[in-house]
């Protein structure tokens, strides 16, 4: 019950953030009043159904000003948004997060919850966050100006919900495309294919955004609690958690997107959803 409540939440938000249908039937960008909003996931303003923006996007955009000035609409909003949900935004709100967990679900291969030395793999969205989000933005330069470097150098959302629309739609923008295309384009094959054998790669070890919001899972608002006295330590929880995540690290730890496997699983229901 509770996979296909978070699946119809998920369509449902895809399709309220990315419904400008004009955009897609024309191949043009909604580029009204919403636009200057963000929503909580990744949501390409490229895409032609987006009617609103992409925090990280946002964030870039303000590190991309002339001369530094702190993005201080922007902290707040992480910081709102994170000590409210934490990573339940990832979990059910993300449009990309929707993409991989139906690709997963495809019966092909047998399914991995994680990679090969995940242990030091799940640095990996930090090191974008950092990287390519803070320090690309802030000295990367195309031209005279600064370079949002995850969105134009990384970004799979982008290319899935945003370019490969657009250039669909546009037969002039298809006859732009140059190398930079083709390794957007590469990165977001080899994910989706990785999607349907391995769950959410992109979330587990690329996700600048998810690196924000695990920050704050600890202590957000929207927990996963359990009640330890009841616990059983059947461990079944542990086999539902699309991550792998151990009844005392679920909900606290920064890989927990907040799914809900773990308490529709528990058979003595010690586990369940709660305002902290």
């Amino acid at each position: 019950m509770m996979k296909r409540i978070r699946t119809i939440v998920q369509i449902a938000f895809t399709i309220f953030t990315n419904g400008y249908a004009y955009g897609f039937l024309n191949g043009k960008i909604y580029q009204g009043a919403l636009k200057y909003a963000c929503v909580p996931g990744l949501n390409c303003y490229s895409c032609p159904g987006a009617v609103a923006s992409c925090p990280l996007g946002a964030l870039q955009a303000l590190l991309n000003r002339r001369g530094f000035q702190v993005p201080f609409a922007m902290l707040g909003f992480f910081f709102l948004l994170g000590s409210v949900f934490g990573r339940f935004i990832c979990g059910w709100l993300c449009p990309f997060g929707l993409v991989q967990d139906l690709l997963h679900r495809i019966p092909l291969f047998r399914k991995r919850k994680r990679l090969p030395f995940h242990h030091i793999l799940k640095y990996g969205k930090y090191v974008v966050l950092v990287s390519l989000v803070g320090i690309g933005s802030l000295f990367l330069f195309g031209g005279f100006a600064k370079v949002p470097a995850f969105c134009k150098y990384l970004c799979p959302s982008g290319t899935f919900f945003g370019a490969l629309p657009l250039m669909a739609s546009n037969e002039a923008l298809r006859g732009q495309a140059g190398g930079l295309f083709f390794w957007k384009l590469g990165v977001l094959l080899i994910l989706l294919l990785l999607s349907v054998k391995v769950y959410r790669p992109f979330c587990q070890y690329l996700c600048p955004l998810g690196a924000i919001y695990g920050w704050f899972n600890r202590f957000s608002l929207v927990q996963v609690h359990w009640e330890r006295e009841r616990c059983t330590s059947c461990m079944a929880c542990q086999r539902a958690c699309p991550v792998d995540l151990a009844p005392e690290e679920i909900s606290r730890s920064p890989e927990c997107i907040r799914c809900g496997k773990c308490a529709a699983a528990c058979p003595a229901e010690c586990l369940h959803f709660r305002r902290r």
